[in-house]
């Protein structure tokens, strides 16, 4: 018993410890992400006459916005030292902050497309993007109904929750995914060799970020 009580304590300071990496990656990403927008492609304007500068609010929303912010919504339970119910509220109104940027995102990508004469949805980082979107505004519809809403039988939620877990996760990293489908797209018509590797670092990070949000949910569930 006490073995187990031990074992238990030392994984849970490795979820924290995780999770704190996961924060750094965060920050790491963010400014990344930032320092491309602004240094190498001319900022971020959602009401410019220049299409691209209206392209880059979608990167800017969906990779702060969107990715990150579901990462830090998912590790709330984990790093946010107060009791369960104000938990799991900052996790479903950052969750929900996420959801709003992250339409959003998708509106600046359709008003890009139809400032420069593109046409819509014939990428596989957009059919992976919509999907992610789709997907997560059904789970955090499902999370909303079954977790916080008082009709739900306290049975019906210890049942639903492994479910809910892992399809968070496999959104979490769906989106991950479309983030790298659609820096492979901006990486291949970079202007510059430097802003290639800027593009592929970034990618880098934001992997990195999506298994350390993995990792420390992982460590948590399996040592509760």
């Amino acid at each position: 018993m006490a073995h187990g009580i031990i074992g238990s304590h030392h994984h849970s300071i490795m979820a924290s410890r995780v999770a704190m990496l996961a924060h750094v990656l965060f920050l790491a990403t963010a400014v990344l992400m930032l320092v491309w927008l602004l240094h190498y492609r001319g900022g971020i304007n959602i009401q410019s006459e220049d299409p691209e500068q209206i392209f880059n609010v979608h990167p800017f929303v969906m990779s702060w916005g969107f990715i990150l912010l579901i990462g830090e919504a998912i590790l709330a339970y984990s790093t946010i030292p107060m009791d369960h119910r104000t938990q799991k509220m900052a996790h479903m109104m950052i969750h929900l902050v996420g959801l709003i940027l992250g339409i959003f995102g998708v509106y600046a990508a359709f008003k890009f497309h139809d400032a420069a004469v593109v046409p819509d949805l014939m990428s596989l980082h957009s059919w992976l993007g919509i999907t992610a979107i789709a997907l997560f505004g059904l789970q955090w519809l499902f999370g909303f109904v079954t977790f916080w809403l008082p009709a739900a039988h306290e049975h019906t939620r210890a049942a639903a929750a492994p479910a809910h877990v892992m399809a968070g996760l496999a959104i979490f990293m769906l989106a991950v995914c479309a983030a790298q489908t659609g820096l492979v797209e901006k990486s291949a018509g970079a202007a510059s060799a430097a802003e290639m590797k800027l593009i592929n670092v970034t990618g880098i990070f934001i992997v990195l970020y999506g298994v350390a949000v993995a990792s420390a949910v992982a460590l948590r569930k399996a040592f509760l």
